[in-house]
């Protein structure tokens, strides 16, 4: 299915070379998140929020049924935003960067943080990756993960979840921080420098904020 137009917000106060992190944002273009990176103090970095995705589908790396009964499946067209995102989306924006990158990371909250960490072991592009409340529940994808080799190692991951987020009735969910703690030990397990925070509340609880608290580990660790 060809792409529909994203768009593309760049969020940046520095003229100096930094880091630049790629969001897929969940609603809006990331300038609340960008906001409250701010609020914690991270060092300067270029924010490229990525919005007007299609969720379930480009999101997810393979197909799947919905998380519940009449739910729109999930489409696995994870590949081709990647592609989208390596080849049409970074060249772009870094053509338009008063200076290269110091490096560069991706950053996403529930599917979107799924998809930036299933990015790690589809490219290289990616030095440091942050998931907040990452929908590490999908099905297959710990089993994908510990079966395949990263593309490259990352110098840093940050997964983070919230304490409420197993109290569920649904099955595909429930078991979430067994998975999360999975993934940290398969980083653990592969010399990768790794953190796992447990954040108050559920799965929408200071969306925002969550994900501006990964995005500063990353630039400072």
């Amino acid at each position: 299915m060809e792409a529909h137009q994203k768009q593309i917000t760049i969020h940046a106060q520095h003229a100096e070379s930094a880091p630049v992190i790629y969001l897929p944002a969940v609603m809006g273009d990331g300038t609340e998140v960008y906001e409250r990176c701010r609020e914690l103090n991270c060092p300067p970095f270029t924010l490229v929020g990525i919005g007007s995705l299609n969720w379930n589908r480009e999101l997810s790396p393979w197909g799947c049924d919905g998380t519940v009964r009449d739910a729109e499946p999930f489409g696995g067209q994870a590949s081709g935003f990647l592609d989208e995102l390596l080849n049409q989306i970074i060249p772009q924006v870094e053509s338009s960067l008063p200076r290269p990158p110091t490096w560069r990371g991706i950053a996403g909250y529930s599917l979107a943080g799924l998809f930036s960490l299933w990015a790690l072991w589809q490219t290289d592009a990616f030095d440091r990756a942050a998931s907040a409340s990452g929908s590490l529940w999908f099905p297959g994808f710990i089993d994908y993960a510990h079966n395949h080799a990263m593309t490259a190692t990352p110098s840093a991951v940050y997964l983070s979840l919230g304490k409420k987020e197993t109290k569920t009735p649904n099955r595909m969910m429930r078991h979430v921080l067994d998975d999360t703690h999975a993934m940290e030990k398969l980083l653990g397990d592969r010399g990768i420098p790794a953190a796992f925070e447990l954040n108050p509340g559920n799965h929408f609880a200071q969306t925002d904020l969550r994900m501006a608290h990964g995005i500063h580990w990353i630039l400072t660790h």
